[in-house]
């Protein structure tokens, strides 16, 4: 049996944790990069790439569980230099809902703040801290006034959670609509790669 590595988003770890432990992939390891990343797309293909270099050796398969994440194409050129696969899509928002169900919100109201289990549970430090706004409210309109709605992407069904997205809307001063995504091509692509290891 041949082992699999995914190097990951932080903001997927419990994600790609849970898919391991519900499935028993015992030929998986997970390494996951800063989440903070999540607000620096210029730096990821960049750690990407340290990180395949280090563990590339020790590894049948490598698995790159980003998508484009705002990086205009670099992910797919690390992906390429190693033979390594990613997620799909532009975004996480986009492999969680899937792109027929992501375009059509986008379609909807263009003006659409995202959120995940990850963002909503680190909302406060990823959103309000990163981007300051505790110390300069005065951003807040410049950052968000062109949006008109916030979309909560649940991966877990969890009453905790949707409350919290109701606090962090609230706090953006914009209506929230739910939608139960679970894992999304998460789960797909990730299988996927495991049947193929162990194959």
């Amino acid at each position: 049996m041949g082992r699999l590595l995914v190097i990951g988003c932080g903001a997927l770890a419990e994600e790609l944790s849970a898919l391991k432990q519900a499935n028993a992939w015992t030929a998986l390891d997970i390494k996951c990069l800063d989440a903070a990343l999540h607000n620096r797309p210029e730096k990821i293909a960049e750690r990407l790439e340290s990180a395949l270099i280090e563990h590339q050796a020790n590894y049948d398969r490598i698995f790159i569980a980003y998508a484009d994440c705002g990086t205009g194409g670099a992910v797919d050129r690390v992906a390429a230099r190693f033979h390594a696969q990613r997620l799909p899509g532009a975004h996480c928002y986009e492999f969680y809902a899937t792109s027929p169900i992501f375009e059509a919100l986008a379609d909807a109201e263009p003006g659409t703040f995202y959120l995940t289990d990850f963002l909503v549970r680190h909302f406060d430090r990823l959103i309000i801290r990163e981007m300051k706004l505790d110390q300069h409210p005065e951003l807040e309109e410049m950052m968000f006034g062109h949006y008109r709605k916030v979309v909560y992407l649940t991966q877990v069904n969890d009453a905790r959670l949707c409350a919290e997205a109701e606090r962090a809307a609230s706090r953006l001063k914009l209506p929230l609509e739910i939608v139960d995504t679970g894992y999304g091509l998460l789960a797909s692509a990730l299988e996927e790669q495991v049947v193929r290891v162990i194959a």
